[in-house]
């Protein structure tokens, strides 16, 4: 028996569910978040998953071809490098140290960044003024310079690193948030919570916060991506993780040594890394036409 619908009532989705309407519209955007939350479940779940130890080195099986190789071992799926150590396992605990730290460096510089950004949007004076002219200053600089000037100054490892980057990571921030800031502020609704006697707390929270959602997703996947780029970079150039240390940026330093006999040892590292920035942008662009477009209907 067919159902029948006495009421013809209009569906409403709500802002959350509009904007996953309007985001699996495009299938290059769904595809790249199957492929960010894979590298999502490999952080989550990488212990579990890794066959190996990613520091264990088998003195019988150096430079052990991949397995899809007429020479290789199902045992080690993508090969050993020049220790022994199984590339897979290598793999998985680099995509979980890369993007793992990534995301928490993110995270960190974005409360930072909106912190201080809406401070130096919602004030005047001097403070406003000489915030601005610094921020605009390290804005000329690209980041991975900015951490390298850092890291030299703290000294090389893993953890200066991270400071580096968080750091770097802030001055854009900073710099997108207040233009955002300074726009809603002088909006109408904004006015009229002012005639009402709302504090800049209140203003910032419930009337200019909200509003923001589509300038902190894409500052956010940029961020993402440039953290990816950054802690790799700095891990191949020796100034971040250090060997053994499975990072992505340490196995192709590694990897080069051997490229000629061994190409897997940076062509695999090194489209992990691809796919993964790949799939940040990917997604990022689709949650920023997303909310352009709830918005606009």
């Amino acid at each position: 028996m067919p159902n029948l619908d006495l009421y013809q009532e209009e569906f409403h989705p709500s802002p959350l569910v509009h904007t996953w309407l309007e985001f699996r519209k495009s299938h290059i955007a769904v595809l790249g978040l199957w492929l960010l939350a894979f590298f999502i479940v490999l952080v989550i779940l990488g212990p579990l998953i890794a066959p190996f130890d990613p520091l264990l080195q088998n003195p019988n099986a150096f430079l052990v071809q991949p397995a899809w190789d007429a020479s290789g071992s199902i045992r080690y799926l993508f090969g050993t490098d020049s220790l022994g150590r199984d590339l897979l396992s290598r793999l998985i605990y680099g995509c979980r140290m890369t993007l793992g730290i990534s995301l928490l460096l993110v995270v960190i510089s974005m409360l930072i960044g909106i912190a201080l950004g809406a401070i130096a949007g919602m004030t005047r004076g001097v403070r406003s003024s000489v915030l601005n002219h610094l921020l605009d200053s390290l804005m000329a600089v690209p980041t991975l310079l900015i951490a390298i000037v850092i890291v030299g100054i703290l000294g090389i490892g893993l953890v200066n690193s991270m400071w580096a980057i968080c750091l770097a990571l802030v001055p854009q921030v900073v710099h997108n948030t207040r233009e955002v800031v300074r726009a809603e502020m002088q909006k109408e609704y904004v006015l009229a919570s002012k005639l009402d006697g709302a504090k800049k707390f209140h203003l910032f929270f419930y009337c200019v916060l909200p509003n923001m959602y589509e300038m902190l997703v894409v500052q956010g996947t940029m961020a993402l991506s440039i953290a990816i780029l950054d802690i790799s970079a700095l891990g191949f150039l020796g100034l971040g993780a250090q060997p053994p240390s499975p990072e992505l940026g340490v196995m192709l330093s590694e990897g080069l040594r051997e490229a000629y006999k061994s190409p897997w040892l940076i062509a695999l590292p090194g489209s992990a890394i691809f796919l993964m920035v790949l799939a940040v942008n990917v997604v990022g662009d689709g949650l920023r036409s997303a909310l352009r477009n709830r918005l606009q209907n």
